[in-house]
């Protein structure tokens, strides 16, 4: 008798999807195990709870794409709510306790004039008012001496006075406490047991560097973050366990990796640029597969458009960045945003000119031809006008235009102008081509990189039909369409690693400092051990990154200086010194090494690597390619009739003026550009000699 053969067993289905919830839309990336596919999906945002948008998202894709819900393994989510919450200033009252003596360090700021031609200053309001800074009895010296006891009864007596005040959160931020945290920690317990429930965010344990205020700002931000994250958190826990996901949520930081919620819950103010570094993340990553290791990534979406720089093929950080005047002293991907998206709405001043943003429709009620009750003339609304989008085929057809909306609001703005709608429309997009210019130009410029020896790389569901002008405006001569454009910030973070950053603040000469960077180093390897043990992540998916902060003695900043291994024997220090110097000649066009090299911080960057999709790249879509039409279009003033041709049908060479269709997004190709299609599934357009 015939044994029957044994069958081998099915691989389990695992589904990890990639969130980035935008002022407009919510795109998600899913990739699927079983398939190998890496789809797309956009769905409206809801800006008042942003879960609701984005379970939504998955519950739609799971039916589009055919998957349980119980399949989905990971969420990688990147969030704009602790932005938002700054932003908007929808904060919770909160207070600030710091050594007596310094109650007044967040009102007084820094007197640096960013402005040098504005005739009074205009400095960011302070978070937290100054009835709710206190000062308590204690003194540390920078070398992390104790020069002054803590008095606990001054931190009791501190604890009644916010109690009184109903505070919510409470950052404490003591002098030098980077040097020797012993003292805020001790605050940090008495404040547990005296306000249960309050949350308290210590500068020791958010930002343990040197500069006073900058370490304070960062930790009132963080402070007063940690209910709005945590009660967001809460809500979709709760929605999850509604939906019966069993998946495991990442939040995406701003140094564009990811951490669990309970990192997040405690360190809100690493969220801040959430979302856009998942684009700085995809453009890393197709600037290796695209072979163009100089690019300017630009995400234009429904609100707003983040310029990225890779240089050589590495994303630009910083260790400060800066979030409505507010400098925030972490690690982030360095990026430039302006209010320009496809919801900015053009209005009038009263000088009579036409302007662009930064406000927004929004995704509620959106841009008119949404026809959803907005009555004002937007970006979208303009390129409608001028034929670059379908409005049947707009969201995949899921969400017809309404050109007579469009229209009307473009006839209430142009009134005041004197104007024809069309030509209203044509200055709209001509403004915002030189906005978006403007900011590219500021990022490229400030770094002493020429525009010249970079390509465009456009993403986002509104940046394909203003990319190529912008170029041309740069005298960019290359542009990048990169497959799944409208939703590139969500497929960067598809890839995306558990990661944390931390430092540890050593100022000395290099030359002499070996023995105390050992000692440093393996601190903080420890306490990244203990990060990824939090995470369950086991130890040959770790990873280490070093890097320094260095300068010449006598200087007041420093610059970051990456390190191959944590080497601080004489030979590593040497290198470490020769990578200054070869760092600060790139920047600042001279060196000087008459001068001793002092470092000021060392950084480890601790990686836990996840699971990911084994293609290399997005693959282009595999539908089949419908005939080129044609329809008019207004270019320089006239209506042409311009190819209309799905993205699958592009091929070699295509000519403009032309508007290339996809699901999410559309492209325009301006006279004296062709576009062709690159092995990657990239659109790579070319400008030429007419």
């Amino acid at each position: 008798m015939q044994q029957p053969v044994a069958q081998r067993p099915m691989p389990q289905r695992e589904i990890r999807v990639a969130v980035d919830i935008g002022g407009t839309f919510t795109d998600l990336e899913i990739f699927d195990s079983a398939t190998g596919a890496i789809h797309q999906h956009k769905t409206p945002s809801t800006p008042a709870d942003p879960s609701i948008g984005l379970l939504a998202g998955i519950r739609a894709a799971s039916e589009r794409f055919d998957f349980p819900l119980g399949a989905v393994r990971q969420v990688l989510h990147g969030t704009t709510i602790a932005t938002n919450a700054v932003l908007e200033r929808k904060l919770p009252t909160g207070a600030v306790l710091t050594t007596a003596g310094f109650e007044d360090l967040l009102q007084i700021g820094r007197h640096g004039r960013k402005d040098v031609y504005a005739l009074t200053a205009s400095p960011a309001a302070p978070l937290v008012r100054r009835s709710l800074c206190l000062g308590i009895a204690e003194r540390m010296r920078a070398d992390g001496s104790v020069m002054t006891q803590l008095d606990e009864a001054s931190v009791r007596r501190a604890a009644a006075t916010l109690r009184e005040a109903e505070v919510r959160a409470i950052a404490v931020c003591l002098l030098h406490a980077y040097a020797n945290p012993a003292h805020e920690r001790r605050v940090g317990e008495i404040l547990a047991e005296a306000l249960p429930g309050v949350a308290v965010s210590l500068s020791s344990d958010i930002s343990p560097e040197l500069r006073e205020y900058e370490r304070l700002s960062t930790t009132v931000l963080n402070a007063l973050l940690v209910p709005i994250v945590a009660g967001y958190m809460g809500k979709l826990e709760r929605r999850l366990e509604e939906e019966r996901f069993g998946a495991k949520v990442y939040l995406v930081q701003s140094n564009s990796g990811v951490s669990g919620l309970a990192k997040a819950g405690r360190e809100p103010a690493r969220l801040l640029l959430s979302g856009p570094s998942g684009g700085a993340a995809a453009a890393r990553r197709l600037s290796a597969a695209l072979a163009e290791p100089n690019l300017v990534a630009v995400d234009m979406g429904g609100t707003s458009f983040d310029v990225s720089v890779v240089h050589e093929g590495q994303v630009a950080m910083v260790t400060e960045g800066e979030i409505d005047g507010l400098p925030v002293r972490l690690p982030m991907v360095e990026m430039r945003t302006i209010g320009a998206g496809g919801g900015s709405i053009a209005w009038v001043d009263d000088g009579g000119r036409l302007r662009i943003g930064p406000h927004s429709a929004g995704a509620v009620p959106g841009p008119a031809c949404y026809g959803r009750g907005g009555t004002q003339l937007t970006v979208t609304d303009a390129n409608l006008l001028l034929g670059r989008l379908d409005g049947a085929s707009f969201l995949g057809g899921s969400m017809p235009l309404e050109r007579d909306a469009a229209l009307k609001a473009a006839a209430a703005t142009a009134a005041p102008l004197g104007l024809e709608a069309e030509a209203t429309a044509a200055g709209v997009i001509a403004i915002t081509n030189a906005n978006l210019a403007g900011a590219i130009r500021l990022s490229l410029f400030e770094k002493g990189l020429d525009p010249e020896d970079f390509a465009l790389l456009s993403f986002g569901g509104a940046g394909g039909v203003h990319a190529c002008e912008v170029a041309e405006e740069l005298n960019i001569g290359r542009v990048i369409f990169p497959p799944h454009a409208s939703t590139l910030s969500a497929w960067g973070i598809l890839w995306s690693d558990i990661t944390h950053d931390l430092a540890a603040t050593q100022i000395a000469i290099l030359a002499t400092a070996g023995p105390a960077l050992a000692e440093q180093s393996g601190r903080l390897l420890r306490e990244a051990g203990a990060l990824l043990d939090e995470d369950g992540v086991e130890p040959a998916q770790r990873g280490f990154e070093w890097s320094a902060d260095c300068r010449y003695a006598g200087q007041a900043f420093e610059l970051a200086v990456p390190l191959a291994t944590a080497d601080f024997s004489t030979a590593g220090l040497d290198a470490l010194a020769e990578g200054f110097h070869r760092i600060h000649r790139q920047r600042f066009s001279h060196e000087d090494r008459g001068v001793p090299v002092e470092i000021v911080a060392l950084r480890l960057t601790a990686r836990g690597r996840l699971a990911k999709p084994a293609t290399g790249n997005a693959p282009p879509a595999a539908a089949a390619a419908a005939a080129p039409t044609t329809r008019p279009v207004l270019v320089e003033g006239r209506w042409q009739d311009a190819t209309i041709c799905p993205r699958e049908g592009v091929g070699a060479s295509l000519r403009g003026p032309a508007v290339i269709e996809e699901a999410y997004t559309s492209t325009y190709l301006p006279p004296g550009w062709v576009a062709e299609t690159h092995a990657t599934g990239a659109l790579v357009a070319r400008r030429i000699a007419e």
